[in-house]
């Protein structure tokens, strides 16, 4: 049994690694084009625009079916095929409603955004064998990995 602090990805490397493997990443949390200055907007689309496949998981605006040109979905274990990443867009304390969701589906990785962290959820995450990269950039890291590699 690996330990599961292993999973909680604090080394550049780790990071570098979560970065390059993340071809498909579910956002969760993301805002719509209406909020397109905020960074769970503006982060996905970024992403998207790098040719990263985005599955936008809104938690608000229930009459909303697509963002980012793709279906939404409102769990995680909806959405058909692996998942690579979860971006997390959420409150600290808004996190542990969606730990059994995430479990569920099982990421190879989730990432809470910068200002973002949640060591109980994060612990309950890499027990359960997916990788936690917290209180960080995605957009900032892709960029910063995808100049250097």
């Amino acid at each position: 049994m690996n330990n599961f602090q292993d999973n909680l990805i604090e080394s550049e490397a780790g990071v570098e690694r979560v970065v390059k493997g993340s071809k498909r990443v579910a956002v969760l949390g993301i805002k719509t084009e209406e909020q397109a200055g905020q960074a769970a907007y503006y982060v996905p689309e970024y992403l998207a625009k790098v040719g990263v496949e985005v599955v936008p998981v809104p938690v608000y605006y229930p009459d909303v079916t697509h963002i980012l040109g793709k279906p939404v979905f409102r769990r995680l274990v909806d959405i058909p095929g692996e998942l690579d990443l979860v971006d997390v867009f959420r409150r600290p304390q808004d996190i542990d409603q969606h730990v059994d969701d995430i479990i569920a589906k099982k990421p190879k990785a989730v990432w809470f955004q910068s200002g973002i962290r949640n060591d109980a959820a994060a612990e309950k995450l890499a027990k359960a064998g997916i990788q936690v990269v917290q209180d960080r950039c995605l957009m900032v890291d892709h960029r910063r990995y995808s100049i250097l590699g």
